[in-house]
């Protein structure tokens, strides 16, 4: 394992320096020369579920099926989209296999391949959730033998990852792991949890891994789990013995009973940061109304028939959310945080949990977030000059950036390896 690295509260490690050199296409330094730079796009993964506009990328209209799982309609999807696209660069689409192929041989590819194309065409980066799972898995499987359930699973996996190539680059590659072979349930039997009881969890693993790496080598996969306890610790350190590459260590946060704090959110995150792998924050949540009681064991157990955002609520959940967001960055070792809704409307499990009111404005917990992330952690639009030489400093947040000189323009990435770069601008 390795040395984990150490928290900084100042955020110094999220932002650098690179020197460039503009050159113009023959050759010749832009000496003494103005330059207007300013950032297009952060490296860090500020992600939220793309459910909402699955329907609306479709085209859908009133008689539609609506999206995969979930979502907005189509007319309140509209309303939504500016605010989505003007704080968030990283959509998670869903793959509940249940939904995904509702009926076996049918699955909605065409459908979430659209989808995919609108965010990829706005510029956003795209993570698909989940490959494996045990809940909402289709119930048509459960009259299939052991052994036809782990060849499905295996053609399943093997057809999304590839199908999706070149536009979903990362995946939760297994979710929830940790209960899936003991998970007990009379009103959602399932044939992943029989597979995965007759496997064992690391061999499951594996399946889920190395099917997915098999179709696109390039992809990027996450394990992922909501059990914070040492059981997860206990499979992350059976799974890496074992060989199985993983690519980031997917930690989920809905906050239902309440914000975890400063001191336990970086108690988890030390925990996992020591096996040298990214961090994911995949699934994040901080309510904006009544908390759910503390003595609920299972999130979904908790089902009221009205759970409003308040007033109080909101003021909390704005406070709570820069805490936790400033917490996150905080640690080197976070790469991606994914918000799991933008709105009230359609939320899990009702919950007042979103960003957005469900009649579509915005709470304070959204415009906070959009000052950290397009304010105060946002490179303003400078103008810089450069030196007889053609050099010019730029210091901001790990991103993309675009530079013009009179007509000119030219694009650059500032990072962790980008201390110096030669840059050529044209028209």
């Amino acid at each position: 394992m390795n040395q984990p690295l150490s928290p900084d509260p100042t955020l110094r490690h999220r932002s650098h320096e690179v020197t460039l050199t503009l050159r113009r296409p023959d050759g010749s330094a832009c000496a003494d020369t103005d330059v207007f730079v300013e950032q297009t796009r952060h490296a860090f993964a500020f992600g939220n579920i793309g459910f909402d506009f699955i329907g609306l990328a479709n085209a859908d209209t009133a008689e539609s099926p609506g999206a995969v799982f979930g979502g907005a309609d189509p007319e309140a999807a509209e309303r939504l989209v500016d605010l989505w696209l003007d704080v968030f660069n990283t959509a998670t689409l869903p793959f509940y296999w249940s939904g995904f192929e509702p009926v076996r041989g049918e699955p909605l590819t065409e459908r979430t391949l659209t989808a995919a194309r609108w965010f990829r065409d706005r510029g956003v980066s795209l993570k698909g959730h989940p490959l494996a799972w045990h809940t909402l898995a289709p119930t048509w499987l459960l009259d299939a033998s052991t052994a036809e359930v782990e060849q499905v699973l295996r053609a399943r996996i093997r057809r999304e990852v590839a199908a999706f190539g070149g536009l979903v680059d990362t995946w939760d590659a297994i979710n929830e792991l940790v209960i899936m072979p003991v998970f007990d349930n009379e009103e959602q039997q399932n044939a992943i949890t029989r597979l995965c009881r007759q496997l064992g969890r690391i061999p499951m693993a594996r399946l889920a891994f190395e099917e997915a790496r098999a179709a696109d080598p390039g992809v990027r996969l996450v394990l992922n789990d909501f059990n914070m306890s040492t059981a997860y610790e206990c499979l992350i350190e059976g799974v890496l013995e074992a060989g199985i590459r993983v690519d980031a260590i997917g930690l989920q946060s809905h906050m239902h009973q309440g914000y975890w704090g400063e001191e336990r959110t970086l108690e988890v995150l030390e925990r996992f940061a020591r096996y040298g792998l990214p961090l994911h924050l995949s699934e994040t949540t901080l309510l904006s109304g009544d908390l759910m009681p503390a003595e609920i064991e299972d999130l979904n157990d908790h089902q009221v028939p009205s759970w409003p955002s308040t007033p109080e609520g909101e003021e909390r959940q704005a406070d709570e959310l820069v805490r936790h967001y400033r917490t996150l960055l905080s640690h080197p070792s976070v790469e991606a945080i994914t918000y799991w809704g933008l709105t009230d409307l359609g939320s899990w499990l009702g919950a007042p949990a979103g960003l957005v009111r469900a009649d579509g404005t915005p709470k304070p917990a959204y415009e906070a977030l959009h000052r950290l992330v397009k304010q105060e952690w946002w490179m303003e639009p400078t103008h810089l000059r450069t030196d007889s030489e053609g050099r010019v400093k730029v210091r901001g947040w790990a991103g993309n950036y675009r530079l013009s000189v009179q007509s000119a323009t030219a694009t650059f990435d500032l990072g962790p390896d980008s201390s110096r770069a030669d840059v050529t601008v044209a028209p």
